[in-house]
């Protein structure tokens, strides 16, 4: 097959990318190891192993774009290390022998001035962690053979987006109509990307030549508290704001001290006890894409939710 549409991870993200290609009638093949993906006469589903060269190399024939949205089988930066450099080392060396550009999906983790508006242009030299293995991830992309595009988000909501903190962290709640309880701050300003949002700028970077080897920003409107975006969700499904609780930082800091998930959580904080906004303007017009208007993001991530048992 030629111009076929690569896609490695079948998770939010990499799931929207493949629905999106294949809505455009573009061919897509979607490898994972389970055989996941969504069904569609355009979508092939392929059982492999992301870091197994023999499998890649099958998997990225006649592929002009991969789109690698596999990430760490724990949000712990020990599984981070040991899995995704190598991984992604794997990947950008197959896609290479095809000579397709790799398009990956990147988070606002390396930035090192996160108290600044982040932009294009700001510095990610972030070390330590979760947050230094994204500073390494990018910087060996920036030094493979293959043309690279990383496409940065904030935290995500939308459809299938369910281990976030605008997820079943508050979806659910919000529509049993119970007390919602938030982390660091419910009043800080803080950016969020619509999943959807996400997959048509990592689309249009693979589109585009120009923007190979550049980090971008996924198109995310204006910052929001956690209790804005907690009533926005309430207005969508009309029901009732819920009330908004908050769990101190000191709290999950302290629970670190004997608990692996409080700790790692805690290493990101920062995001949630100040401001943490991103601008997404100079990639906006680069890629020529758009934020989804709230109301009509929200609708849609509420409607996704209502559909799960």
């Amino acid at each position: 097959m030629s111009n076929v549409y690569v896609v490695t991870g079948a998770g939010p993200v990499g799931w929207t990318v493949a629905e999106q290609l294949a809505e455009r009638g573009e061919r897509v093949r979607i490898l994972t190891r389970s055989g996941n993906g969504p069904e569609h006469p355009l979508v092939e589903r392929v059982v492999g192993d992301a870091q197994d060269h023999a499998q890649l190399s099958a998997a990225f024939k006649g592929a002009i774009a991969v789109f690698h949205c596999i990430h760490g089988s724990a949000y712990r930066a020990t599984a981070w290390q040991a899995e995704l450099p190598s991984s992604e080392q794997s990947v950008l060396k197959a896609a290479g022998e095809a000579g397709a550009v790799v398009v990956f999906p990147e988070s606002l983790y390396s930035y090192s001035e996160p108290g600044q508006l982040m932009t294009e242009s700001s510095p990610r030299t972030a070390t330590g962690g979760k947050r230094g293995v994204r500073t390494q991830l990018l910087h060996a992309r920036a030094e493979a053979k293959a043309p690279t595009a990383s496409v940065v988000a904030g935290d995500f909501f939308g459809p299938r987006v369910r281990m976030a903190h605008a997820g079943e962290r508050m979806i659910p709640t919000i529509l049993a109509g119970r007390k919602l309880r938030v982390v660091g701050s419910a009043d800080q300003p803080h950016s969020f990307t619509y999943v959807a949002d996400l997959a048509r700028a990592m689309i249009a970077a693979a589109r585009t030549p120009s923007a190979w080897n550049a980090v971008w920003h996924a198109p995310t409107g204006p910052a929001l508290t956690q209790r804005q975006l907690a009533q926005t969700f309430a207005r969508a499904a009309g029901v009732e704001a819920p009330a908004v609780g908050v769990i101190p930082g000191w709290t999950l800091r302290a629970a670190g001290t004997f608990s692996t998930d409080a700790r790692e959580l805690a290493e990101t904080l920062y995001q949630f006890e100040r401001p943490f906004v991103m601008d997404s303007s100079v990639s906006e017009a680069a890629l020529g894409v758009s934020p989804t208007p709230l109301p009509e993001a929200a609708a849609a991530t509420v409607e996704w939710w209502r559909q799960q048992k």
